[in-house]
């Protein structure tokens, strides 16, 4: 999600909470808060980045995902970045978690995706259809190198280039390594067909054992219907693909509503969708989804649901979900930000298993994308999964 230009209401809280140390502590929570299929959450803590830290010549900020490397330990955070400030790029860093906490965030490194000729990805301002839109990254459970998800661009108007979404491979240098082919109801058109402008493959996900990638567009492709409003959701597609690219399964996932009117003197509507979602290691059907949603007045919504694939309609043949009888995933509520105890509930947008606990409980820890803006932080929040 693009909301660089938004500004909303709490700002002052949140440049509070950004002039802080690196070494902001947070309280861990001991109360569990909601249950899904069986899960049970809980907070232990948060920590917020200084807002556009410098770091190695690169301005920290815009990341919209988040993932462990099981070879290194340490975590690799993708930006949003689209060349405008520097090169499209991922950093790495330490991530101190526990049972009682975030106790640090160190970042070790900075690399710029590279093109198949070796060179860093333009702007969009170059006009010349190779820019990305970077959103997701996951770590190859196979080979700890990267697959990372882009959104692409459909013009604003006909005379702007069309960017296809993509999911590519790159080595731990961000040197190109290939790309996964899509489902071609992905290909974003100039005519009513295919994802929304800003709502394309923002959701990656490695499961099944790491034989399956797992993809989501953040909101409902044109042909599916409307975006949701106070009255209704909406569906989204989710594919299940081989590491080749057959797709071996598509269903539709159902976002929730609007939670609230907006101000009524604001410009902007609301905007909402999935930015993340997780596989569960251990069942090849059950997924963590991210749901993202922003209202003018009353700034965002977070919620994270556990949901799955049984029983689910299989919808990859469907030309169009509108007015179809089908079956979408189940799923049940999991967590709501504003019940956490949060500091502040931002622009969420990634999420990735962390250590397992003594005593087996998982860690989930999520990032949130500050846009670049002075209104916006940069959070990291882990949660403690049974």
């Amino acid at each position: 999600m693009k909301s660089s230009l938004i500004r909303r209401v709490g700002a002052a809280a949140l440049v509070l909470a950004t002039t802080m140390t690196p070494a902001v502590a947070a309280q861990s929570h001991d109360t569990v808060t909601r249950s899904g299929f069986g899960v049970r959450v809980r907070l232990l803590g948060e920590k917020i980045v200084p807002h556009k830290l410098s770091f190695q010549d690169t301005t920290v900020g815009g990341l919209s995902g988040i993932d462990r490397n099981p070879c290194t330990g340490e975590y690799v955070l993708i930006s949003d970045d689209r060349s405008y400030l520097q090169p499209a790029r991922f950093y790495t860093a330490r991530i101190k978690v526990d049972g009682a906490g975030v106790h640090s965030v160190d970042f070790t490194g900075t690399h710029p995706f590279l093109q198949p000729d070796g060179s860093v990805y333009p702007p969009p301002s170059a006009g010349d259809g190779k820019a990305v839109d970077p959103e997701e990254l996951r770590v190859d459970p196979l080979s700890c190198e990267f697959w990372w998800a882009q959104e692409g661009d459909r013009p604003a108007s006909s005379s702007g280039p069309v960017i296809q979404p993509s999911i590519q491979f790159a080595a731990r240098s961000g040197a190109y390594r290939g790309q996964l082919p899509l489902p071609p109801n992905y290909e974003v058109t100039l005519g009513d067909r295919g994802p929304r402008r800003n709502k394309a493959v923002e959701a990656i996900t490695f499961g099944a054992r790491s034989r399956v990638l797992t993809s989501a567009v953040e909101g409902p492709l044109l042909q599916d219907g409307p975006e949701p409003d106070l009255e209704h959701g909406a569906l989204i597609r989710v594919t299940q693909q081989s590491r080749k690219g057959d797709v071996l399964s598509q269903f539709a996932y159902p976002l929730e509503k609007i939670f609230t009117e907006p101000d009524p003197s604001s410009p902007w509507p609301p905007d909402t969708g999935v930015p993340s979602i997780l596989a569960f290691p251990d069942d090849s059907s059950r997924y963590l989804v991210l749901e993202r949603t922003w209202v003018a007045g009353a700034g965002y919504k977070i919620r994270i649901y556990d949901a799955t694939t049984r029983g689910a309609t299989e919808v990859h043949n469907m030309d169009s979900l509108a007015g179809q009888k089908i079956v979408p995933m189940r799923k049940k509520l999991v967590a709501d930000f504003h019940d956490l105890g949060l500091s502040t509930v931002d622009n969420t947008e990634g999420m990735t298993w962390g250590p397992t606990l003594p005593g087996g409980e998982r860690t989930l820890l999520l990032v949130s994308d500050d846009n670049f803006a002075q209104d916006e932080v940069t959070q990291i929040v882990a949660l403690g999964i049974r």
